[in-house]
C-alpha cells in the first residue's frame, strides 16, 4: 500500500490486478486502484486536479493530468475523507504509478499533495 501525507492531506492507495478484464495473450493487463484522501489538517481543502506518472515494465512512461478525480472536485472539511476507485491498463504485467493532487485551501493557498509510488503487478509475475 502507498501512503503519503502532505500539509495534512493523507493519500492512501491500494492496487489490485483484475484478471477478468485482462488479456495477457494480447499484452493487456488491467489494474484497479482504490484511493482514500483524508484531511488530517485544520483547514478545509479542495482537490482541483491530478497528475499521474505511469511506468510499465519496459520503461515506457505515460503522464496523465486533468481536472478532479472520477468527475468530481471533492471538498474535504477537517476530519473528512473521500474514496474512489479507478483503473489503469498496462501492456506489461508489472508497472508503477505515482503523482500528485493539486489542492487549494479555504484561504486560497495552492499546494501539491503527494501520491507515493505504488506497484501494479500480476501476482504471479513477482514469483
Amino acid at each position: 500500500m502507498s501512503d503519503a501525507t502532505t500539509r495534512g492531506v493523507r493519500v492512501q492507495v491500494q492496487s489490485a490486478y483484475v484478471p477478468e478484464r485482462s488479456a495477457p495473450q494480447e499484452g493487456r493487463y488491467f489494474f484497479a486502484y482504490r484511493i482514500r484522501i483524508s484531511n488530517l489538517g485544520e483547514q478545509t481543502v479542495q482537490l482541483i486536479s491530478r497528475r499521474w506518472v505511469i511506468t510499465d515494465a519496459d520503461g515506457n512512461v505515460e503522464r496523465v493530468q486533468g481536472p478532479g478525480v472520477v468527475g468530481e472536485q471533492p471538498v474535504l472539511e477537517p476530519g473528512e475523507s473521500f474514496e474512489y476507485t479507478s483503473f489503469c491498463p498496462l501492456p506489461t504485467p508489472i508497472g508503477s504509478m505515482h503523482g500528485s493532487y493539486q489542492m487549494v485551501t479555504a484561504g486560497n493557498t495552492h499546494f501539491d499533495a503527494e501520491i507515493a509510488p505504488f506497484s501494479l503487478a500480476v501476482p504471479t509475475a513477482l514469483n
